[in-house]
């Protein structure tokens, strides 16, 4: 084993077993970290190799460092994959030892205005579902969205049945089976109800993610705002590419 692969095994040690501090409460939330010194000491390697496992730790969001006062663990933000296809909301935050809920708080049908019948590429006047839902991780929401489908293409929908993941729903119940999505990540600041909905002030920090949904044949089933708490909510954007096309 070279020193570069030693090196990068003993710092991913460091990096599990400060995880495994922060999850047991050895170090709760706020709480101050030793200092890169007492880490070199406790885990017997180098000031590099500490430094390396505590930047991978801040880059995952469990800690935070502040110049001149030292390291801090961080209130953990629950991280989505934003690449992942239906079902990821509760599979994610399950695999990250939260409880997912969804709550309906309102399902009618309304007349598209200007602005639906464009986003939906469908009459003015026409008929949509308005669905509003919040998404809890152990009971503290997350996400606040308002969706939007076309009443004729989803007439059964019914209200308990968004109590979970609509995709899943609309592809085994409806046989609508979502083949695309246009995404567009946004920050924005907190209106009133959203700032309602996450229990956070106004005009606080917000992530939010405009999603046009297609099925196969380009038909467009849903358009969605959805706005994640700014201090609770992290994503990673994955991406591949074919390596015969990559060009230095």
């Amino acid at each position: 084993m070279t020193k570069k692969e030693i090196d990068k095994s003993l710092h991913k040690i460091v990096k599990e077993s400060l995880i495994d501090d922060i999850q047991n409460g050895t170090y709760p939330v706020q709480a101050q970290l030793p200092t890169e010194a007492d880490l070199c000491r406790r885990f017997n390697v180098s000031r590099t190799t500490v430094r390396n496992a505590l930047q991978q730790l801040v880059n995952e969001g469990y800690i935070e460092r502040t110049q001149g006062k030292g390291t801090f663990v961080s209130n953990q933000r629950v991280k989505q994959t934003l690449s992942s296809t239906e079902g990821s909301y509760m599979e994610q935050l399950r695999l990250q030892g939260k409880k997912p809920t969804i709550k309906v708080l309102d399902f009618t049908v309304i007349p598209s205005d200007v602005f639906l019948s464009h986003a939906l590429e469908i009459d003015e006047e026409e008929p949509v579902h308005q669905l509003k839902r919040i998404r809890y991780a152990d009971d503290v929401p997350l996400q606040y969205e308002i969706a939007y489908l076309p009443w004729r293409l989803t007439t059964t929908l019914k209200k308990d049945e968004c109590e979970g993941s609509l995709y899943h729903m609309l592809r085994h119940s409806m046989n609508l089976p979502i083949a695309k999505t246009v995404e567009h990540l946004h920050i924005v600041h907190a209106q009133e109800d959203v700032a309602a909905q996450l229990d956070i002030p106004l005009h606080f920090p917000c992530m939010q993610i405009e999603t046009h949904a297609f099925l196969a044949d380009e038909t467009k089933i849903e358009y969605s705002i959805a706005y994640f708490h700014g201090d609770k909510a992290s994503f990673t954007i994955e991406r591949h590419y074919d390596r015969k096309e990559l060009k230095d």
